[in-house]
């Protein structure tokens, strides 16, 4: 049996070493503007709703007509793990469903740190990877902390795979970068460090009669005249 207490512990270091590998942005601005229908489900549930906006993300590609559960339709009875869920009349009643009637129960959950967050949101995909003591892709894929190893499918894992859907860690940290709002009871992490844009570079002024370019007529011919100048000047 997975220690969560140890599990917790381990996703919180995880979380403030990480550093993104792949670039998250656009997938964490869909996720952060459909926050008013992720907040109607938090009402309801109690699900912080970045947790449910990075659910949403790895179960189905963000799509509004599959469920929070498992990516099937909502609108029919689910064939997958959790199967015979459904139908549900909306999104927003089928995620309700997923987060308070089907494990690992998130609506129960009352640890929202760091570590909690991310240690539910990895009972939710399964603790197959925690067993085998290695980051699971469903958290960390797309940061340093994970490198290979994916269930393909049910009980059959490779450990040459690579996952290539955003991990809910790594969605996180862009999200929080473009919505600060974004935080964890106890411990929160600034943005992820975004490189400084290079200094604008210097654009020399344009040759003219008060600037000349070096060697020109005109450079010869404002010498001269300085020369003159600077001789009537004596």
């Amino acid at each position: 049996m997975t220690d969560l207490v140890a599990l917790k512990a381990a996703n919180a270091k995880r979380w403030a070493n990480a550093k993104l590998t792949r670039n998250f942005a656009p997938v964490a601005k869909s996720l952060v503007a459909a926050k008013p229908r992720y907040q109607t489900v938090e009402a309801s549930t109690g699900v912080p709703w970045f947790v449910t906006a990075v659910i949403h993300e790895r179960e189905s590609g963000q799509n509004w007509f599959c469920s929070l559960a498992q990516g099937d339709p909502w609108n029919r009875v689910s064939v997958h793990v959790p199967a015979g869920r459904g139908p549900f009349k909306s999104w927003e009643d089928a995620a309700i469903d997923a987060l308070v009637k089907c494990a690992p129960y998130a609506a129960r959950n009352k640890d929202w740190s760091v570590g909690g967050t991310l240690t539910q949101l990895e009972e939710y995909n399964g603790l197959g990877y925690a067993s085998r003591g290695i980051a699971s892709p469903y958290i960390w894929s797309g940061t340093d902390q994970y490198v290979a190893g994916k269930y393909v499918r049910d009980g059959v894992f490779d450990s040459h795979a690579v996952d290539q859907q955003p991990g809910c860690a790594g969605l996180l940290m862009a999200m929080i970068a473009l919505d600060p709002s974004i935080a964890f009871a106890g411990v929160t992490r600034s943005p992820p460090f975004v490189a400084a844009k290079p200094p604008t570079p210097l654009v020399p002024k344009p040759p003219s009669i008060t600037n000349p370019a070096r060697g020109s007529i005109g450079a010869a011919i404002a010498s001269l005249l300085s020369a003159i100048f600077n001789r009537k000047g004596k």
